[in-house]
């Protein structure tokens, strides 16, 4: 055999190789993370348990879960009604199988500060596969026991006056001085960073890391892989809580139903 028939068929082995494990990471890995997500948004219902039609479900307790436990829910209302993801605790490989997870040393939903939370873009679920499709103002709602927290995407890649006029949009007069000449004027609504700027988890996404205070926006960040298939750099999604409503059994916020 030559060395150019033996270069052949090394390369077409390589070629199977690669294929085999785009199937795997972009299918089957798919079908493993919906069972355990499954898991996950099963054992949180039953955590949460309900009340009758229109009682109001009695407020959490603000605890740390377990790792690997689901807390809360995530929906995206621009990607579809059926967008939801039960967010776990943790952002081992282990944890992300099994659904978005929260970064231990964020803040929870709601609380003045950051609550950042990581999610595959390839494979494994996928589920912030679409993060770079998010507008300025989409919702981001997170469902906990007690409440459902509306977040808005904040201005992306504009400064001055345009930053102020996409913040008018969604915020109240308040946020948007501190988002178009406040503490959050550099915080971008989508930005592309690399994998070692963890100050975008910070409370105030870009500052150094010091403990959130009362007078903190709350906010949520997303942050998953960029480009797809790869883990070279990371995409960064940050919104700010505009609205907490109670949950009542049985009732939906209208902003779910805000599909683009």
């Amino acid at each position: 055999m030559s060395v150019t028939q033996v270069l052949g068929e090394l390369l077409l082995t390589v070629g199977a190789v690669i294929l085999l494990f785009a199937f795997y990471e972009s299918y089957w890995t798919n079908i493993s993370s919906g069972r355990l997500q499954d898991e996950k948004s099963s054992a949180l219902e039953e955590k949460w348990g309900g009340g009758e039609e229109g009682e109001r479900v009695n407020p959490r307790q603000r605890l740390t879960p377990e790792l690997g436990e689901a807390f809360a829910r995530i929906h995206i209302p621009a990607f579809g009604s059926d967008f939801q993801f039960a967010v776990v605790e943790g952002t081992s490989d282990e944890d992300l199988l099994a659904g978005p997870g929260r970064y231990t040393e964020s803040q929870m939903p709601g609380q003045a500060g950051n609550f950042a939370v990581a999610g595959h873009r390839v494979g494994k679920g996928a589920p912030f596969n679409d993060l770079g499709n998010l507008q300025v103002c989409d919702a981001i709602v997170v469902e906990t026991q007690s409440e459902w927290i509306t977040y808005r995407v904040l201005p992306i890649d504009v400064e001055g006056d345009a930053r102020r006029a996409e913040a008018t949009g969604c915020l109240s007069p308040e946020q948007v001085e501190r988002v178009s000449g406040g503490e959050y004027a550099g915080v971008q609504g989508r930005t592309i960073t690399l994998p070692g700027d963890v100050e975008v988890i910070n409370p105030v996404p870009g500052e150094s890391a010091f403990a959130p205070t009362p007078e903190m926006e709350s906010l949520v960040t997303l942050t998953t892989c960029h480009p797809q298939f790869s883990n070279a750099e990371r995409m960064i999604v940050h919104a700010m809580e505009v609205e907490s409503t109670p949950k009542i059994a049985g009732e939906i916020p209208a902003v779910l139903l805000e599909e683009n």
